[in-house]
């Protein structure tokens, strides 16, 4: 018997070298490390003393300090408990004033038909050309006239604008959203004696939830982390959201209560990071659905 050789494996394809997985694992844990290096010394800062934060740039403290939280949560006549109360209050009625006003302001853009619709739709584009500081101004001149700054509810001149749709981008998100909802949809609640209301109520609000939640995600952590428009509106200290009561932790010198200062900033990301935490899925669903369609 003659043997035979055995024959080679065969080869699978180029395989990538696993050097290059690793410097690409590298990267990007550098990149990251850059990015949240600000957020990590803010949390080891709220724990540093004084001296420590002004002198020491590391990440962790020297002299543990944890009273820094304590020391911020009543360093004012007003307990930071009543800041978080203001911003909680005026990000959620901001975030339904967002989601009705331009929900029901895209649905007449992209449904209804009315004169000078395409007209109308190009200027409330055009206003997200012009930066939020520049209205201002006019705003509050608008709403001192009509006795709202510094009134019985400090907060309408917060609130009213996001009750009238005055939010372009969200708009403009809902319009091709529901761009891409199909028409039969309309002519068939039509047939069964559906008016336009009642095609928004059975159909488009229905299928419009990855938008409406796009809207309010975004709309409570712009509202939260806003704050030139409340220092411009709010004038009494009970009255403050978060934003503008750290900026009361620094005086003219610039080093008043920093730890404290930091300590609060920390507690002031919660909010926003459980928010966030909570709602990720559907907020990646409604970018992938609501901005991506023509």
């Amino acid at each position: 018997m003659v043997a035979t050789a055995a024959a080679p494996p065969m080869a699978t394809g180029p395989q990538r070298p696993r050097h290059r997985s690793w410097i690409r694992l590298v990267v990007l844990l550098a990149i990251v490390a850059v990015v949240l290096y600000p957020l990590f010394w803010m949390i080891g800062a709220s724990v540093k003393s004084q001296e420590e934060i002004v002198n020491n740039i590391g990440l962790l403290p020297r002299n543990f300090t944890p009273g820094n939280y304590a020391d911020g949560w009543t360093n004012f006549d007003v307990s930071f408990a009543r800041f978080f109360l203001n911003s909680a209050m005026v990000s959620l009625l901001t975030l339904v004033g967002n989601a009705v006003s331009c929900l029901l302001a895209a649905y007449a853009f992209a449904r209804l038909k009315f004169r000078l619709r395409g007209l109308w739709f190009a200027v409330m584009i055009g206003t997200l050309l012009l930066p939020g500081h520049v209205l201002i101004v006019p705003q509050y001149i608008l709403f001192r006239t009509l006795g709202l700054v510094g009134g019985e509810w400090p907060y309408l001149p917060l609130l009213i604008p996001q009750f009238l749709a005055t939010e372009a981008f969200f708009v403009f998100l809902m319009v091709q959203f529901m761009r891409g909802i199909p028409r039969e949809l309309d002519e068939a609640a039509r047939i069964d004696g559906a008016n336009a209301f009642g095609i928004f109520r059975h159909v488009i609000l229905p299928l419009s939830r990855p938008a409406l939640v796009t809207t309010a995600i975004f709309s409570f952590i712009w509202t939260w982390n806003d704050f030139f428009r409340q220092l411009v509106f709010l004038s009494n200290l009970s009255d403050y959201t978060v934003p503008v009561a750290l900026t009361l932790f620094i005086d003219s010198t610039s080093q008043s209560a920093v730890g404290p200062m930091f300590a609060m900033a920390v507690l002031s990301l919660l909010p926003v990071f459980l928010f966030f935490v909570a709602f990720q899925r559907m907020l990646v669903e409604g970018i992938n659905t609501s901005g991506l369609k023509g």
